[in-house]
């Protein structure tokens, strides 16, 4: 049964009207710094149900939980270290998720089936405003369909769930533009689950050594996951997309990269085939004008990460067959796009 969506602003009209539905266990997009989240009351089995189904999300994926305040942690979590609270107040508000024992109070269906919770302080307005005055904790996910690239304007979110959640609020387009850095308290050291904006780097000059989970990099396994975005497939477009970058290291041998994207693209294109290429602004003159399509600048990595999503999704409008990236690694940011490139092609990688 199709649901009738209201779009929303971010007036406080409209949010006090979202608030009031998330108090029914009804669902909310709505914009956090990162990505468009599907809000959904993070201690009601039946809202984190609903959000499983609307996304078409595995059960056994978990929810991140909104907060608005750093005490709801001491409620929400077993036991909380001093490294926890060191983080908080660190990075939060912002875009640092932390994973620690859960407590009594949080649903196993809001974590997945598993004991521990993730949660975070996210520092768009617009959020915060609707957290405080739903006067819940919020699960929220991407607001996407399971798989499909994450939703960076109210646009991505309408065009996936229209029709399957209550509300969207528009926002407007988000500015990281890549889900939240995930780390892991509950290890002997701390791990990183999902890289993110905040760095391994700014992370360890807060609380010294913290490792990087192997599943980062690998391919997806068969493990459970623990953080979202581990185990299953995420950020994928429609077509085919392949990272083309040279085999020593990925250095920034561009020429050489562009020689080959231009091969490979003049190939699939002589078949017929629709094919878009992905660089960065200032490598586009490289390629056919028409359909290379410029993700950020890479002398600002946030740039990138603010349009990667928003490209990828350009290629499905496109109803691109083939789609060929140049790498992203050894810019600002670099670990964290890539991580997300790496898990929409399938860690499918041509080596010049």
């Amino acid at each position: 049964m199709s649901i009738n969506t209201h779009i929303l602003t971010d007036s406080d009209e409209d949010i006090s009207f979202a608030a009031e539905l998330l108090k029914e266990d009804k669902l909310v997009a709505f914009p956090t710094e990162t990505v468009y989240g599907l809000g959904g009351n993070a201690l009601s089995p039946t809202a984190a149900q609903a959000i499983y189904s609307a996304k078409g999300r595995p059960s056994d994926n978990p929810l991140i939980v909104h907060i608005c305040d750093p005490n709801s942690v001491y409620e929400l979590a077993e036991n909380v270290p001093d490294t926890a609270k060191t983080l908080m107040e660190a990075f939060w508000p912002g875009p640092l998720t932390i994973i620690l024992p859960k407590s009594e109070v949080v649903p196993k269906q809001t974590t997945g089936g598993l004991d521990t919770v993730a949660i975070r302080l996210p520092s768009h307005p617009a959020a915060l405003s609707l957290i405080k005055k739903s006067g819940i904790y919020i699960a929220a996910p991407s607001a996407n369909s399971s798989g499909r690239p994450s939703p960076t304007t109210a646009k991505h979110v309408a065009d996936d769930l229209n029709g399957r959640i209550e509300a969207i609020i528009d926002g407007g387009p988000v500015g990281i533009g890549i889900e939240s850095t995930i780390v892991d308290l509950t290890s002997e050291i701390p791990t990183i689950l999902r890289p993110g904006f905040i760095t391994k780097k700014n992370l360890e000059a807060i609380i010294g050594e913290v490792r990087i989970d192997p599943a980062i990099i690998e391919a997806d396994s068969n493990l459970r996951p623990k953080a979202p975005g581990m185990k299953y497939t995420h950020y994928a477009p429609s077509g085919e997309l392949y990272i083309v970058e040279t085999a020593q290291g990925r250095d920034k041998n561009t020429e050489a990269v562009a020689k080959k994207i231009n091969e490979l693209y003049n190939e699939k294109k002589a078949e017929g085939h629709v094919v878009r290429v992905l660089a960065p602004e200032e490598h586009c003159s490289f390629y056919n004008e028409a359909d290379v399509i410029p993700v950020g600048n890479t002398t600002d990595g946030v740039t990138v990460s603010a349009r990667l999503y928003a490209s990828l999704r350009e290629c499905d409008a496109a109803k691109a067959e083939f789609i060929y990236s140049e790498s992203f690694e050894n810019y600002e940011l670099g670990g964290a796009i890539m991580n997300r490139l790496l898990k929409a092609a399938g860690h499918k990688i041509i080596e010049v």
